[in-house]
């Protein structure tokens, strides 16, 4: 039996630990929902959705001080690569197995760029991964809107596990994000992106409600530093 431990940083930022540690989208400094510091994070390998601050968050700092590479869409990997990041560029679609990890970079309906001293660069398209360690398939939808080809990342990637954003506002509300957990299918759904911000103040329970009220799918509200265990 696969064992992976999964663990909830705040906002969107997971860690995925299965021999070794995939960090997603570690926006820690200045998040007023995280309980650890960057300092205390050794990742062996980083995936980033997109370029916004609250997702490539302190991809940099942690990057340079560990040495581990970067996941990520071409346009960001170029950013990253003149801060002289170890980014290992991909695109939508495409997979890479890195770490004893696989990646494939799924489709994700939001903007992206890359805001650094009041200007604006390109981040190229946001995005999600689907991360596969050892039998275990997790999906991290990145920061999204709900789109039909749901159904396709099901069906061509069996996810065990969906973490979704539930805020609104820049990503799905509850009850959108409870209809996407409906065509991906998983055994385990997880909510993220919600009550960083009073913007994207959400009740979590209402999307588990809706999530139960038409499937049999385990829906987890996780803490912030809590983790669990994914056996399959």
């Amino acid at each position: 039996m696969e064992k992976v431990k999964l663990t909830w940083l705040g906002h969107s930022c997971f860690e995925i630990m299965y021999k070794k540690k995939v960090l997603i989208d570690p926006f820690i400094t200045d998040n007023p929902a995280a309980t650890v510091s960057v300092s205390e994070l050794e990742p062996d390998l980083i995936a980033v959705t997109h370029g916004h601050r609250d997702h490539l968050g302190d991809t940099v700092e942690l990057a340079l001080r560990t040495g581990c590479r970067v996941v990520c869409i071409h346009e960001l990997s170029q950013y990253l690569k003149s801060k002289g990041v170890a980014a290992e560029g991909m695109n939508i679609g495409g997979s890479i197995d890195l770490e004893g990890f696989s990646f494939t970079m799924t489709d994700a309906r939001h903007s992206s760029s890359i805001d650094e001293a009041g200007h604006a660069f390109d981040g190229g398209k946001a995005a999600g991964f689907v991360i596969r360690a050892g039998n275990v398939s997790i999906y991290h939808a990145g920061d999204t809107g709900i789109f039909r080809d749901m159904e396709l990342i099901a069906e061509l990637y069996h996810p065990d596990v969906a973490i979704v954003p539930i805020g609104g506002r820049y990503t799905m509300d509850a009850r959108d994000a409870a209809l996407a957990v409906g065509m991906l299918c998983p055994k385990i759904a997880i909510p993220m992106h919600y009550n960083t911000y009073e913007k994207i103040r959400q009740d979590p329970d209402i999307f588990a409600s809706y999530v139960k009220a038409s499937s049999d799918i385990d829906v987890i509200l996780m803490d912030v530093n809590e983790s669990i265990m994914v056996k399959i």
